[in-house]
């Protein structure tokens, strides 16, 4: 991941999370970009700075847009319990991408969180967790072909508990740089469109992508908005790399 390797060079950059408005929405707003921050361990955003962003959601009627990978190896279990009893005792709403594509995002504050890429065997292990916050999750999938039946199997029964499957290309390449090999048209087909076939095959309902390390071009966002109404890219909280993947 290029840019997280910018967190080392710009640790006294960081901002709390609560200061980062591209990632919080509010109710009726039907913006097609949204941008999300990472709260895995590397990207040092700690428990402080994450209630202080669920408190803004509270406080502003907002909604908060975060997102990690691999629960028990790029973030702990303890952090994303944190982060479920804090949407509890604050009585914020969970909110999923198909949600904000639906436009049905409720007033008095909320959270959208997701997992990316393809830990199904962990995200499995949370189900119990999930169902004790009432948590409505977004899994955005990449690589789902490769996956074994059993995780197909398992990422049916996440989507049966009522969380949302979402694609998230096929390779988790670096977008920008496909196109400028290969086109337009072949990042479409090669990338994007076989990630949403492969899911709507499975009977997933597209929804929203998710570009792979947040990275995007206004060219991208345009092809790829022909087929679902929302994109997601990253917000950042510490200083901008030089690629800032979220647009203001």
């Amino acid at each position: 991941m290029r840019w997280l390797a910018v967190i080392a060079l710009t640790a006294g950059c960081q901002s709390p999370i609560d200061q980062v408005d591209s990632a919080y929405s509010k109710p009726g707003d039907r913006r097609a970009m949204h941008c999300s921050i990472d709260i895995d361990s590397v990207t040092q955003n700690d428990l402080g700075s994450i209630d202080g962003g669920l408190d803004r959601a509270k406080d502003r009627g907002e909604v908060l847009e975060l997102f990690a990978h691999d629960p028990g190896e790029t973030v702990g279990w303890d952090v994303i319990e944190h982060l479920f009893a804090g949407v509890q005792s604050r009585g914020l709403s969970w909110v999923t991408y198909a949600d904000f594509a639906a436009g049905t995002v409720p007033a008095g504050g909320g959270l959208a969180f997701a997992f990316d890429d393809d830990h199904v065997e962990n995200w499995m292990d949370g189900r119990t967790m999930f169902a004790k916050y009432g948590a409505r999750l977004t899994f955005f999938m990449t690589r789902y072909a490769r996956l074994q039946p059993e995780q197909k199997a398992g990422v049916a029964q996440l989507s049966a508990d009522g969380h949302d499957v979402e694609p998230h290309s096929v390779n988790h390449l670096r977008e920008p740089e496909y196109v400028e090999d290969y086109g337009i048209d072949g990042l479409m087909n090669d990338e994007v469109l076989p990630s949403m076939t492969v899911l709507q095959d499975q009977g997933y309902t597209m929804s929203a992508y998710a570009y792979p390390f947040g990275a995007r071009t206004d060219e991208i966002d345009q092809a790829i908005l022909a087929h679902v109404a929302i994109l997601r890219s990253v917000a950042m909280t510490w200083g901008a790399p030089v690629e800032a993947p979220c647009p203001l």
